[in-house]
């Protein structure tokens, strides 16, 4: 997107976000649920898209865009971006990287424009981190195939039309090989959902168990033809790779609002007749907390340009995830700890952001997945 197009869009998605959405966090938090308002103004103003080539009906951002974008989508709740975030990010990323283009005509539009709402369906109870320990199945009967198994902590699965489901298709290769992936619509038969789990923080933001008991699914389902067959694994790492830059500007943008936050209450409260703010030990936490955010906010972006001319696919993303989910973990703990008494209680800002944060080193690979596969990239075969 021209540069000056995409500052319109950037100074948007800005002022709906501080004006619209902050104040709606608190309620977001104690409903667990995003209000349809937001929802549909997300919908209009192109967010369910933005990583979705124009072709089909998006905006088309180059990752070094995109992250620019995600800075402001994280510095309120997790939960709003998380909305549509696996339409733009690893679920339509399946189509985009493996799809056919059939696939492609057939359901980029309508995840670009939030019809249809897409999950990622590849994480299992023994196979997260690695996820080339999945146990799903899916074995050729005709011109159909038949998957079996479950996934866990899917996310927006309660809300999901479709899912991309990762699958074993050929037990005698290596793990990482023989996996294959399906779309497969939520009414299909032989496919539930769970109830929604009840998680630590990210409220708002959905997760659930997806079970697949004899779902049938015909020959076009399965993602990228016949030319997609055992290539299933490598379509998700690629998906993961660019998924691991936008979580990194996530935490960059919720570190900024933590930031503001930290910044803020030492200004206004008093002890001993002065503002907090005026002692070193106070400014040393601040100061530890803007130096933090500021070297995410520069790794973010030079990893985004590094992906996007394609030099560095792997250990940049991993390093970019890495540190920035470490990162806001650490800024968390810090404006928790300049609030005092004020920043454990609930609906306070800081104390829901301490919760939130700390999934980000979890999902889309563990800080310790992020560790092996850096150190793996530099030192190479050994």
């Amino acid at each position: 997107m021209e540069e000056s197009d995409f500052s319109d869009v950037l100074a948007s998605v800005r002022e709906f976000i501080r004006e619209r959405v902050v104040p709606l966090e608190t309620e977001i938090d104690e409903k667990d649920a995003i209000p349809d308002s937001l929802r549909d103004a997300c919908k209009a103003m192109g967010l369910y898209g933005f990583a979705i080539p124009e072709e089909y009906g998006g905006l088309g951002l180059p990752l070094s865009q995109e992250v620019r974008l995600v800075f402001e989508l994280g510095y309120t709740t997790p939960a709003l971006r998380s909305m549509f975030g696996t339409n733009n990010g690893i679920a339509g990323h399946v189509l985009i990287e493996g799809g056919t283009e059939e696939q492609k005509n057939e359901w980029l539009p309508k995840l670009a424009s939030g019809e249809v709402t897409a999950s990622f369906a590849l994480t299992e109870a023994d196979a997260g981190s690695d996820p080339s320990g999945l146990a799903t199945t899916a074995r050729r009967d005709g011109d159909e195939w038949v998957l079996n198994g479950s996934k866990r902590y899917i996310t927006n699965a309660p809300l999901a039309d479709v899912f991309m489901v990762f699958a074993r298709t050929n037990p005698d290769v290596p793990a990482n090989r023989g996996i294959s992936a399906f779309l497969v619509p939520r009414s299909a038969a032989g496919v539930s959902v769970g109830p929604k789990d009840h998680k630590m923080g990210q409220f708002g933001a959905w997760t659930a168990d997806v079970h697949l008991d004899d779902v049938r699914v015909d020959g076009p389902a399965l993602i990228g033809g016949e030319d997609g067959v055992d290539k299933g694994f490598i379509t998700a790492m690629r998906c993961l790779a660019h998924g691991r830059v936008h979580i990194a500007a996530l935490c960059v943008g919720m570190a900024e609002r933590l930031v503001d936050e930290s910044v803020s209450f030492a200004r206004t409260r008093e002890q001993g007749g002065h503002p907090i703010g005026t002692f070193q030990l106070i400014q040393g936490l601040i100061a530890d907390s803007v130096t933090d955010y500021r070297a995410g906010h520069a790794l973010v972006l030079a990893a985004a340009a590094a992906f996007d001319a394609g030099t560095d696919t792997s250990v940049g993303p991993s390093s970019a995830k890495y540190f920035a989910s470490e990162m806001v973990g650490r800024v968390a703990d810090r404006a928790v700890q300049v609030h005092g008494g004020a920043g454990y209680m609930r609906g306070v800002p800081v104390e829901r952001f301490y919760r939130d944060a700390r999934l980000f080193r979890i999902y889309e690979g563990t800080s310790q997945i992020q560790q092996v596969i850096i150190a793996r990239g530099v030192l190479g075969r050994l």
